[in-house]
């Protein structure tokens, strides 16, 4: 399973134990067991940002990030894309005369 975060300070789905710095999470279809799983996972990754790079909300990433990392684009990762944070939209074809 896969998840887009997104850095945000309206509204939180979870939040950095060390700094308090928010984030809006975007999940692949999962089910509530595993995105409590997940949570767990997320939470201690968080913490983990802050070993080298202070206590401070720059530790983590400014541009969305996915947990497990993605190596592609943020934009392309199923948790983007099933979430609808991929920045795609559909175009309708030109129509025909």
């Amino acid at each position: 399973m896969q998840v887009l975060l997104k850095r945000s300070q309206a509204k939180r789905d979870i939040e950095c134990a060390v700094c308090g710095q928010g984030f809006r999470l975007y999940w692949e279809r999962t089910s509530p067991e595993e995105r409590e799983t997940m949570q767990a996972i997320i939470r201690g990754e968080l913490i983990r940002h802050h070993d080298n790079r202070g206590s401070g909300n720059e530790a983590h990433p400014e541009a969305p990030f996915n947990l497990p990392e993605w190596s592609g684009e943020h934009q392309f990762s199923g948790a983007a894309l099933l979430g609808g944070y991929s920045g795609l939209h559909r175009v309708a074809p030109a129509s025909r005369k």
